[in-house]
């Protein structure tokens, strides 16, 4: 699935308001993450603060998921709205996910988190991704996001 560029992140496009921990502009407290389409790929990148540590020069785990999940969460939304030649995402939510911790992920240092898309169906989309750090992966993603309809509590986050 060919998918052109965007300069504007997903989530300042299309959700600008939201408080997501993960992802959310408008939490001020949140890890803000930026996701923005380059060809078929959605990518982001993240520099840790000195407060996520797990331990000495190491990021912590959770955060490494939390950050995994809500980007890929934002491509497989990406990947309904060209699958379905919508104007706007669909709301997902994460059914799913698996993190494989590969090695201890460095926090003095910018990340790069590359996710693409596996299988999309009608409400079911997988995503994958890799976390990067100095031209190495660190970490691995899979993720199942499913669209939910208006009756679910994620429903209007957006």
């Amino acid at each position: 699935m060919e998918i052109s560029s965007t300069t504007q992140s997903l989530q300042d496009k299309f959700a600008p308001q939201s408080i997501c921990f993960g992802c959310g502009p408008n939490n001020p407290h949140g890890l803000k993450i930026k996701s923005f389409v380059e060809g078929s790929k959605v990518v982001a990148s993240f520099t840790p603060k000195p407060y996520h540590h797990a331990f000495p020069s190491i990021l912590n785990g959770g955060i490494i998921g939390a950050i995994l999940d809500c980007h890929c969460n934002w491509a497989a939304s990406w990947y309904f709205m060209q699958k379905n030649q919508l104007n706007e995402p669909p709301c997902t939510v994460t059914a799913e996910y698996k993190v494989k911790l590969k090695k201890p992920t460095p926090i003095n240092c910018e990340l790069t988190l590359i996710a693409e898309l596996n299988e999309i169906g009608q409400k079911k989309a997988i995503v994958s991704a890799n976390l990067i750090a100095n031209n190495q992966v660190y970490d691995e993603f899979t993720g199942i996001f499913i669209i939910v309809k208006p009756s679910h509590p994620a429903y209007h986050r957006w």
